[in-house]
Formats: C-alpha cells, structure tokens, sequence
C-alpha cells in the first residue's frame, strides 16, 4: 500500500501541481473511509464502493475539485453528499468551518464515526431535507456537489456570498460536465473543467430516486 500511495501522489502532483490540496490529500487516510474489501485499492486512482450505491470519487477528480474550490483557512464551506467523510475531512483542514448534508442515514452514521474517530472537530453533519443544501446555515463562501445534477442548482448560488465559488458535476444521469460557478453581484460565471462521472443527484435539479433505481 505504501508503494502504492506515492505513485499515486508522484502522478497527482505532475497533474496538479504542489499544493494545499494535495498536500492534505497526502496525510489523510483514504483506506479508513472505503469497504474493507477495497482496502488494498485504497491509493488506486479510481473511484471506490462504500456501501449504499455509493463511491468515494477517484483521488483525481477530488483534488482537481478542491483546487477549483479555492478553500480558503477561513472559509465556510457547504459540502452535498458526506459519503463516508472522506472528501470532508478534506475540507475540514483546508477550511475554517465544513458543513455537510447527506440523504443516506446509514452513511451518515459512518461518516459521522470516521470524522469522530480521526478527531475533525470543525464539521456539522446534517441529513439532507426537500431544500437542496443547507440554508439555515449560509451564506457559504464555497460549496462543493458530490452527485451529478441536471442543471447548474440556482438555490445553492443562493446559498454562496458574493464571490463565492461551487463545483458541481452537471449533465445526465451517466454522464457530467464538472462545473465551477462563481456568483457574482448581477449574476454568476460559468468555466467548464471537463468531464466526468458521477452518482446522480436525487431530487431538487437531479431526478426521481424512482428514475434512477430503474438505471
């Protein structure tokens, strides 16, 4: 696994660059947050199963995510879709505050004992309710779309300050286009970060949990 890792991270920093991100990515412990059964996986550069239909996203897609981000120390960031806390407890160290929803309790019960176990202590964990997002909360300097939605979400633009950046996966059900959207005071920009693949968003500009079970 060691040998694995630091091929893993020689490959990330010749596509990323040092930084940050990958840096952080380094010291946290990506076998702690997938099924037992993938353990020897863990620093492949693909995406990983961790129960529920769920995946922990390929070690490149999440460092190209966070670096578009532009997590600042004193950020408050708005996380859809906790999975297992990987992903968040990346935030949790390049961010001052992480707040992260996630529709599927029994994950949520993970991801809650991985982050607790690992001592991140600057997290809120919230089930996901009918409002994409988490309002009560905001306004989030950045908010990061783990699920593949099928239109740029304007309620979660709402939820970022002036300035304030979202990647979001957007496109179909099998097939995305990474997005950062930045929210401007008339508006928001769009830049376009390639493609990619993910689980799909459920409800609110994703679809039916009826739609995809049929997939």
């Amino acid at each position: 696994m060691v040998d694995r890792k630091k091929e893993l991270f020689r490959y990330l920093r010749s596509v990323i660059g040092e930084s940050r991100v990958i840096s952080v990515m380094e010291r946290t412990p990506r076998e702690l947050f997938i099924s037992e059964d993938l353990l020897n996986s863990a620093y492949d550069n693909k995406a990983l199963r961790i129960g529920e239909g769920q995946t922990i996203s390929q070690p490149l897609i999440v460092a190209e995510m966070l670096n578009a981000l532009e997590v600042k120390k004193t950020d408050t960031v708005l996380e859809i879709g906790t999975g297992s806390g990987y992903q968040t407890a990346l935030l949790s160290q390049l961010a001052n505050k992480v707040v992260s929803v996630e529709r599927i309790e029994v994950l949520m019960g993970i991801a809650s004992h991985n982050l607790e176990n690992l001592g991140y202590s600057n997290i809120e964990l919230h089930l996901s309710r009918k409002v994409l997002g988490f309002p009560a909360s905001s306004p989030y300097d950045s908010i990061i779309v783990s699920a593949g939605a099928s239109k740029i979400p304007i309620s979660l633009i709402h939820q970022l300050v002036v300035g304030g950046r979202m990647v979001v996966p957007v496109g179909s059900i099998s097939e995305q286009s990474l997005l950062k959207v930045t929210k401007l005071n008339d508006g928001y920009t769009v830049t376009d970060l390639g493609g990619c693949q993910f689980v799909p968003l459920i409800g609110e500009y994703g679809w039916p949990e009826a739609e995809v079970n049929q997939q």
